[in-house]
């Protein structure tokens, strides 16, 4: 669906509405250890000079997120604060994908997934969350589901050839630059737009929500972050424009969908265009999108309360339908073979109450990955971004006055633009882990200047396959060795595959050990 190599088309952001005791299960700890084990201990394999055109393929991944939350300062709380006592947080998400082509053009792809976690206050508290690993429908235990099922078919009309290289939504082949492709069923909005090599995906980039896609951009989708529906895009060489419409859920930030489509229903229509800078490539894009759905409205939940003298609810006056307007304007590009860098910023109405992301109205961030072969890590990534949050004034208002949101409510408001800033390692253990420390800072949570700052920092360990050798595409391939090429893991690179199994194991059984004290 790129019209470049693209990194690994990754699964969409989750998000998790649960509450309780961050304790990992055993069963977790033994499937995550079992599955790291198996990554260090597969061989690295040499992969072929050119990309062959895959007939059928797997891919599976694995990513676990611990999370320390230190207390913070607060002049007061409410009841979706977040809580301002040093709290622990963790999420464990598995992915398996099998695709196939069924005839000439055509791709049919099925994902299952297993999530579970325990997120920071339940979730509340924030515009820009901290993990993006969360699923709302997530529990303290393992839940299974489909996450995909998706068909799509693409029409070639020459132009030369580009390279699509292996992922959870893609397999591994060629496509003409001219082409037409359309795609239906069961999958992730962000699966299709705002693609940024950079900042995209918390699994193996920024975990925090303001650096996966626009911060404004409240796409249609399910407590777990996918939903039904249909794209179609136009490929013409160095232009793409792609439009498409996903199902809403029934509910804010439910897990049910409304299969009404022509009534409650996410538009979007993206343009995209990739450049040469100083022979370096780069991407811009366009986004638009327009929501229709059983909204309510900060001026009427407003209205209601001068009224009747009661504290302001978006339940009581959430009856007619109502439509939702925003904008994105994204930027990535290369700076170096070895650097990369991106900004986004968007904006939306912010007249209705947020339907399927967060509590965003509007959002600028920028940041930068940098690949470690300046210190002889080629495959470690340092990634450093920052992201100013802001809400509309009718927002504002209704929080001000003591109004309850999907997300946020402190019962009170003394406004300020919500600022995070996200600094993170990733160290490539093997060809197929990845081991990341992750801090950030976050000034004003909640938009509330009476609250903050607060600092959460993060372990991250990940590994995924195709089936042949790892699919982590932090970028562009400019940020990435030659496929085939293996560096050296330098002074580790001496323990044999074996030895960094039995190393990996044990390591996590000891960190599962002490997270439960």
């Amino acid at each position: 669906m790129k019209p470049s190599i693209p990194p690994a088309r990754r699964a969409a952001l989750l998000r998790v509405r649960g509450r309780g005791a961050p304790r990992v299960p055993s069963a977790i700890a033994a499937a995550l250890a079992l599955l790291l084990a198996g990554a260090a201990k597969a061989e690295p394999v040499e992969a072929p000079a050119a990309t062959p055109e895959q007939e059928w393929g797997t891919a599976f991944q694995s990513t676990y997120v611990w999370q320390d939350k230190a207390a913070f300062p607060a002049a007061y709380s409410g009841h979706n604060s977040l809580g301002t006592e040093r709290a622990l947080s963790y999420s464990f998400t598995v992915t398996a994908m099998v695709g196939m082509r069924p005839w000439r053009g055509g791709e049919l792809y099925f994902n299952a997934e297993g999530a579970q976690g325990v997120p920071l206050s339940g979730l509340t508290g924030l515009g820009g969350f901290t993990n993006g690993e969360m699923a709302r429908s997530a529990t303290p235990n393992l839940g299974l589901y489909r996450a995909r099922l998706f068909l799509r078919q693409t029409w070639g009309e020459g132009g030369g050839e580009e390279v699509q290289a292996s992922g959870l939504t893609q397999l591994a082949g060629t496509a003409d630059r001219r082409r037409w492709v359309l795609t239906a069923g069961n999958l992730s909005v962000l699966d299709a737009f705002d693609n940024n090599a950079y900042a995209h995906d918390p699994r193996t980039q920024f975990l925090n929500w303001a650096f996966m896609t626009y911060g404004a951009y409240d796409y249609a989708a399910d407590g777990r972050g996918y939903s039904w529906g249909a794209l179609l895009e136009r490929y013409h060489d160095d232009w793409a424009l792609r439009a498409g419409r996903f199902i809403q859920p029934y509910e804010p930030n439910g897990q049910p969908l409304d299969p009404r489509f022509l009534r409650h229903y996410g538009d979007q229509v993206e343009l995209e265009h990739a450049h040469q800078l100083d022979g370096q490539p780069g991407k811009l894009r366009l986004l638009v999108f327009r929501n229709r759905a059983r909204m309510a409205s900060f001026q009427d939940a407003m209205a209601l309360a001068q009224a009747t003298g009661d504290t302001p609810s978006l339940d009581a006056v959430r009856g007619g339908d109502r439509s939702k307007r925003g904008i994105g304007l994204g930027l990535e590009q290369a700076m170096a073979e070895d650097l990369g860098l991106f900004a986004r910023w968007s904006r939306a109405d912010g007249g209705t109450e947020t339907y399927a992301f967060t509590e965003i109205d509007r959002s600028l961030s920028a940041g930068a990955l940098l690949r470690g072969s300046a210190w002889g890590r080629g495959q470690d990534t340092v990634g450093v971004a920052a992201a100013a949050n802001g809400l509309s004034h009718a927002r504002r208002d209704y929080l001000a006055a003591g109004g309850m949101g999907t997300f946020l409510g402190d019962g009170a408001l003394r406004y300020g633009t919500e600022t995070v800033v996200e600094v993170f390692y990733a160290i490539q253990v093997t060809r197929a882990f990845w081991v990341t420390l992750d801090w950030q800072h976050i000034r004003h949570p909640g938009y509330n200047a009476d609250r903050g700052p607060v600092h959460v920092g993060s372990v991250r360990l990940h590994t995924e396959s195709d089936g042949t050798e790892g699919l982590h595409s932090l970028a562009e391939p400019q940020l990435h060795a030659p496929r085939g090429r293996s560096r050296p893991l330098s002074p580790w690179s001496a323990l044999s595959y074996t030895e960094w199994g039995d190393f990996v194991t044990t390591s996590v059984m000891k960190f599962h050990q002490c997270s439960r004290h």
